[in-house]
C-alpha cells in the first residue's frame, strides 16, 4: 500500500531507463490497484511485465471492495500475487481461499505467484517444512497448470520487512522442498520448470548469494522495490548472476 498515481508515474520514469538494457531476466512490477492503469501505460513496450497484488475468487457480483481476474486482465496484468504472508496473517486468508483464487487466476490466463512461508514460531518449533508443504498441497490440490503458468515465492514470514534474512542455505533448502513437493504432486518436468522465488528483505547487497542457489530462480522484492535505483540495482545483479 505504497504510492499514489503521480508517484507511480514518477517511479516508472526513473526505473525504466535503468533497466532498459536488461535481457536475461524478467522484471515484474505489482503496484496497488489504483495505479494499474498508470503503470500499464508507462510500461507499454518496455519489456517490464505488470501484475496485481491480489484478486477475488468470483468472476463478478455483489462483492463490494473486491476485484476480479477479468478486471486485472483488462488493466493489462499478466501476473497476480496470491497468498502473500500479509494477506494470510493480517487479513486471515487460508489455504482454501487461496486455492479458489489460484483457480480463478488460471482460468483467466493470469500467472499466479503463490506465496508460501512459515512464521518464526513455526520455524523454532521445527514445523517450517510441514507448514510449507501443507500450504502447497492445499493450495494446488486438483488444479491444472503448466510450468509456465505458475510461480512460487518462498517468503519466510520472520524475514519480511525486518532486515533479517534467511541464510542462503535455509532458503535453498526450503526452495528445494517446494520443488520436491511439486514433483510429487505433478511430475519432474513441471517441477523443474516452475520458477521459485525467494522473498525476505532482499537487496542489492545480498541478492546474489540467493540467486546462485540451484533451486532459487529469482526474487520477490519488498521494501527495496519502492525506490527506482535500489530495485534497478537488484535487477542488475540478477542480470549478471542468472
Amino acid at each position: 500500500m505504497n504510492k499514489v498515481r503521480g508517484e507511480a508515474r514518477q517511479f516508472a520514469a526513473e526505473f525504466l531507463p535503468l533497466v532498459a538494457a536488461v535481457k536475461r531476466v524478467e522484471v515484474l512490477l505489482c503496484p496497488p490497484f489504483t495505479c494499474l492503469d498508470v503503470m500499464q501505460s508507462a510500461l507499454a513496450e518496455s519489456g517490464v511485465a505488470l501484475g496485481a497484488q491480489n484478486l477475488y475468487w468470483e468472476a463478478q457480483g455483489a462483492f463490494t471492495g473486491e476485484i476480479s481476474a477479468k478486471m486485472l486482465v483488462d488493466c493489462g496484468c499478466q501476473y497476480v500475487i496470491i497468498g502473500h504472508s500479509e494477506r494470510r496473517h493480517i487479513l486471515g486468508e487460508n489455504n482454501f481461499m487461496i486455492r479458489k483464487k489460484l483457480a480463478m487466476a488460471l482460468e483467466n490466463g493470469l500467472k499466479p505467484i503463490l506465496c508460501v512461508g512459515e512464521t518464526l514460531q513455526e520455524r523454532e518449533n521445527q514445523l517450517a517444512m510441514q507448514v510449507v508443504e501443507e500450504q502447497l498441497k492445499e493450495a494446488l490440490n486438483g488444479l491444472k497448470f503448466s510450468a509456465e503458468q505458475l510461480v512460487i515465492a518462498y517468503e519466510p514470514v520472520w524475514a519480511i520487512g525486518t532486515g533479517i534474512n534467511a541464510s542462503c542455505n535455509d532458503a535453498q533448502q526450503m526452495c528445494r522442498l517446494v520443488r520436491r513437493v511439486l514433483e510429487a504432486m505433478l511430475d519432474k518436468e513441471t517441477a523443474d520448470g516452475v520458477r521459485i522465488l525467494y522473498g525476505g528483505s532482499v537487496n542489492a547487497d545480498n541478492i546474489a548469494m540467493f540467486l546462485v542457489q540451484p533451486d532459487i530462480d529469482g526474487a520477490l522484492v519488498g521494501g527495496a522495490s519502492l525506490e527506482a535505483a535500489s530495485f534497478a540495482a537488484i535487477v542488475g545483479v540478477g542480470e549478471n548472476v542468472k
